[in-house]
């Protein structure tokens, strides 16, 4: 299926969570092989464009994983951009409702902590990245962080609203 929006036009809000270690996931098989056939720990982040709810997701993220302990697999895929990818990781999380942005936490494959939209659009950056350290302190034993602080300090979030974002018009 074709990306909804324009690749280029999303390419900072992937990269934003890239620079700190996740890997992007673009076909079902991906996320297979990444959620149920990776054992440890595996966070899964559901990209978005919208500007609210994500423009505080992916710094969240980005913040906790400079946490001492961190998941052991990183992973990413973009809602409108990556669709099989992102069908196929709600088909997982089968009883969530579908959202995006949306943060999972697997344990072995098995569903162990989970923040919707409607939670993260409440929450600041900081309210997500204090949420995921929780879990991560409780479950993971992998030393963190993720990236060195100073990349994690450089690393520029991406803070734009999705009906600014152009739709994809093929090639």
């Amino acid at each position: 299926m074709p990306p909804r929006y324009d690749p280029e036009e999303v390419k900072p809000m992937v990269t934003e969570l890239t620079n700190v270690g996740l890997t992007s996931l673009a076909t079902p098989e991906q996320v297979n092989e990444a959620i149920l056939e990776t054992p440890g720990t595996t966070l899964l982040v559901i990209n978005s464009v919208c500007g609210c709810a994500a423009g505080n997701c992916r710094p969240g993220v980005s913040r906790a994983l400079q946490n001492k302990k961190i998941p052991d697999n990183l992973f990413t895929v973009f809602a409108g951009m990556d669709t099989e990818a992102v069908e196929r990781a709600r088909e997982i999380m089968k009883d969530v409702p579908p959202s995006s942005p949306n943060i999972a936490i697997f344990e072995d494959g098995a569903l162990i902590g989970i923040l919707e939209r409607r939670h993260i659009e409440s929450m600041s950056a900081l309210d997500v990245s204090n949420a995921l350290v929780k879990v991560f302190d409780e479950h993971c034993t992998r030393e963190g962080p993720s990236v060195a602080p100073e990349v994690f300090e450089r690393n520029e979030h991406a803070d734009r609203c999705g009906s600014s974002i152009a739709l994809y018009q093929g090639d």
